[in-house]
C-alpha cells in the first residue's frame, strides 16, 4: 500500500476538506485531489465522498484512516524517542484553559509543572470557548461543561458546586435567606447562566414560576463577581472554588439553605482533546499531572 496516499488521506480527513488539507501541506488543492484519485485507484474503492466544502469518508475511508493515523503516531513516537535519547523531557505544550478556574486553581500548578520540566515551554490561554482545540491550535484543553462533546477525548477532573455566601456585614444588615425562595429579596450576583437556572428551577416542591429569581449583577467573569460580592453589594451564588480561601478566612459565609439545594447547578471539570492529535510525552506528562493535582485536591470524581 501507497504509505504517501495512507498520510494524505488522514490529512484530507482531518482537514476537513481538500482545500485546507492543501494549504496544510503547502499543495495546490488539484495536486491533493490528483493524489487522492491516484491513491484511491490503487485500493480500487471509493475513499472520500466530496462536496463542494467537505469530504465524508465512506466506510473503507474511516478504516484506512484509523490505520494511517495509528502508524503516523507510532513514527512520530519513535522519532521523539531518538530525538529525546539521553535528553530530560523538552517540547511545547500549548494548552487552553477556563478564565476563572485557570487563573485561580491552574496558576499554581502550570508553574509547579514549570519548576519540574525546564525543558518544556507552555503556551497557555485563558479562554472557555471550544474552538481553538476543535482547530487546532491548542493540544488540550480543560472546560467546565455538563457533558463533553462525543467528538472527544475527555478525562473527568472533577464536579465545580456552587455556593451561596455573602459577607458576614452584609448579612447582618439583611439577614441570612435559608431558602431559594428567600434570595428573592436580596440583590443577587451570578453568572447569566445561573440566573438562568436559578430563574426556570423548581426546588423544594416549588413550581418554575414561582421562584422568578432575578440576579441585580450578572457576568461571565467570576473574579469581578467575587470582587462584588466581597464589596458588600448583594449574595453571590459562584463556583465553590472561586470563594473557597474566603470562606475559610472568614471574610464571606455560606447562607444556610438547605443541604443540597444548589446541587442543580453541578458541571464538570472535564481535560479534553482531540482523538487525532498526536500527544508527545510532554503533553501526555502535563496531562498526568493535571489529573494528579485534581485528585489531590478533591476535585476529581
Amino acid at each position: 500500500m501507497d504509505l504517501g496516499g495512507l498520510s494524505l488521506l488522514v490529512d484530507i480527513i482531518e482537514a476537513g476538506n481538500l482545500s485546507r488539507a492543501a494549504v496544510r501541506l503547502g499543495m495546490s488543492r488539484a495536486n491533493v485531489s490528483h493524489r487522492l484519485n491516484q491513491f484511491e485507484r490503487q485500493i480500487g474503492q471509493q475513499l472520500l465522498r466530496r462536496t463542494t466544502r467537505q469530504v465524508e469518508p465512506t466506510e473503507l475511508g474511516l478504516r484506512l484512516y484509523a490505520h494511517g493515523r495509528a502508524i503516523r503516531q507510532e513514527a512520530m513516537a519513535a522519532d521523539e524517542s531518538v530525538d529525546s535519547l539521553g535528553q530530560s523531557l523538552q517540547g511545547t505544550v500549548r494548552l487552553s484553559v477556563p478564565s476563572g478556574y485557570g487563573q485561580l486553581q491552574m496558576s499554581g500548578w502550570l508553574t509547579e509543572f514549570m519548576r519540574m520540566h525546564p525543558g518544556i515551554t507552555l503556551e497557555v490561554i485563558f479562554d472557555n470557548d471550544i474552538e481553538d482545540l476543535m482547530q487546532g491550535a491548542v493540544d488540550f484543553a480543560v472546560r467546565v461543561m455538563t457533558e463533553p462533546p462525543e467528538s472527544l477525548v475527555a478525562c473527568k477532573l472533577g464536579d465545580v458546586l456552587y455556593e451561596a455566601c455573602a459577607t458576614p456585614q452584609f448579612l447582618a444588615q439583611h439577614g441570612q435567606p435559608d431558602s431559594l425562595l428567600a434570595l428573592k429579596r436580596v440583590p443577587l450576583i451570578t453568572s447569566a447562566l445561573t440566573g438562568q437556572k436559578l430563574r426556570t428551577a423548581g426546588m423544594n416542591g416549588a413550581r418554575p414560576t414561582e421562584l422568578r429569581i432575578r440576579p441585580r449583577l450578572m457576568s461571565p467573569n467570576f473574579h469581578f463577581l467575587r470582587d462584588a460580592v466581597l464589596q458588600g453589594l448583594g449574595v453571590a451564588v459562584v463556583p465553590r472554588y472561586m470563594v473557597a480561601a474566603e470562606l475559610a478566612s472568614g471574610a464571606l459565609e455560606r447562607l444556610p439553605l438547605p443541604p443540597g439545594s444548589l446541587d442543580f447547578l453541578a458541571t464538570r471539570q472535564y481535560l479534553l482533546y482531540m482523538p487525532s492529535h498526536y500527544q508527545t510525552r510532554a503533553i501526555t506528562t502535563l496531562i498526568d499531572f493535571l489529573r494528579e493535582k485534581a485528585a489531590a485536591e478533591g476535585l476529581r470524581g
